[in-house]
């Protein structure tokens, strides 16, 4: 009975890392804001899947979205949008209009892209931004914003939680904007369901009894598993790092749809290797392996928000930094869990179950991105 409770705990980490990919999936939009004198130049990436979650895009409902039926809501999609962004300079409000409006295709599906215009009273020295979008629907909601003026860049991070910030027009504080950069490659590996399901899945199997033994044949104790365990992360850690940099500084480019369905393989098979051998023994280097395509993913998100030329290594050092803590803190909390758990029957039950429906879930993506089909629900 004294094990009930931390195999519930293991469980509910289980379920809370799945189950946003069950269901209306947490979700980004990115800002892009360029001050000239009193004008401010904006354009607003909003995913097509939230916008119909909040206003309804799909007229018919046949749950996909025509270009038609996205054009007949742009007027909705721009007053929604819009009645959900203040922008203001130290003379009073900046007024917001519309330029134009087209859809994109990011790494996560298509985004409806508004351009607009907002004109303030007199020049601008420091814009205040009241972001609200989502706020009612979406806790987990994050506005990306880009902020440019005369060459410099800087960033920022919008939640329900925080949604009015004070942004500067000077020179951006460098090591501000390092940890932003930092907080941005957190929030992403926790959202990024694929690269943690992936990562997982290796895992489950390190601390079962005689995954690891010591010299002497005996099963390994904690600090085995932690050792193989450090391994398989630091592996997936180096791989992933080499091509997130070659990536983002355009040295390698592929194609998302390769790049996305070659990640929803990775996961497909390190679950089926804890099901029907595969690598066995060769954990960590299959890690580092798909490690090398899980980096253009994270490269993929990257280029989505944008790295400022001005401070490109730094930033891009901070984003990867952000990676490892956000995968580290669910290693940290996912391995004393499983390590107390590993000679009970619940653990083998979770192991095996938890391994197919993981395989199950990437199988589905798989085919979802490979050839285009829909067959989720989010």
């Amino acid at each position: 009975m004294k094990l009930i409770a931390p195999f519930l705990a293991l469980l509910a980490l289980l379920a809370g890392l799945a189950a946003p990919a069950q269901a209306h999936k947490p979700s980004d939009s990115y800002l892009a804001l360029a001050v000239e004198g009193g004008a401010v130049l904006g354009q607003w990436d909003i995913a097509l899947r939230d916008l119909d979650f909040a206003i309804g895009l799909d007229g018919d409902g046949d749950g996909q979205l025509t270009w038609d039926e996205v054009r007949g809501r742009h007027p909705a999609i721009a007053a929604y949008a819009l009645g959900r962004l203040d922008l203001s300079g130290a003379r009073g409000v900046c007024p917001a209009r519309v330029l134009d409006q087209r859809i994109e295709r990011h790494t996560d599906g298509a985004y409806s892209v508004l351009r607009f215009r907002a004109d303030c009273p007199a020049p601008i020295t420091a814009l205040d931004v009241d972001y609200r979008l989502f706020a009612d629907l979406d806790p987990q909601h994050k506005g990306l914003l880009k902020l440019s003026h005369a060459g410099a860049t800087s960033t920022a991070i919008f939640s329900p939680q925080q949604a009015r910030q004070h942004l500067a027009l000077a020179a951006p504080d460098r090591l501000g904007q390092f940890g932003a950069y930092v907080r941005h490659g957190v929030w992403h590996i926790w959202i990024g369901f694929d690269h943690i399901l992936f990562l997982l899945a290796l895992l489950l199997p390190a601390v079962l009894p005689g995954a690891k033994t010591d010299g002497a044949g005996r099963a390994g104790g904690f600090k085995a598993c932690a050792l193989d365990v450090l391994k398989v992360v630091t592996a997936f850690t180096a791989a992933h790092s080499v091509t997130l940099t070659l990536a983002s500084l355009t040295v390698v480019a592929l194609p998302s749809r390769w790049v996305e369905s070659a990640i929803a393989a990775s996961v497909l098979l390190a679950a089926l290797n804890n099901l029907l051998p595969l690598f066995r023994g060769r954990r960590a280097l299959a890690a580092f392996g798909f490690g090398l395509i899980h980096g253009f993913g994270f490269a993929g998100v990257l280029a989505d928000l944008g790295l400022p030329q001005e401070s490109l290594l730094s930033s891009l050092l901070g984003f990867n930094l952000g990676v490892e803590i956000g995968q580290l803190a669910i290693v940290a909390v996912f391995l004393p869990l499983a390590y107390l758990l590993r000679r009970t029957w619940l653990y083998r039950l979770l192991f095996g179950a938890g391994s197919a429906l993981i395989a199950l879930l990437a199988a589905l993506w798989l085919a979802e991105r490979a050839l285009e089909l829909k067959l989720l629900p989010f």
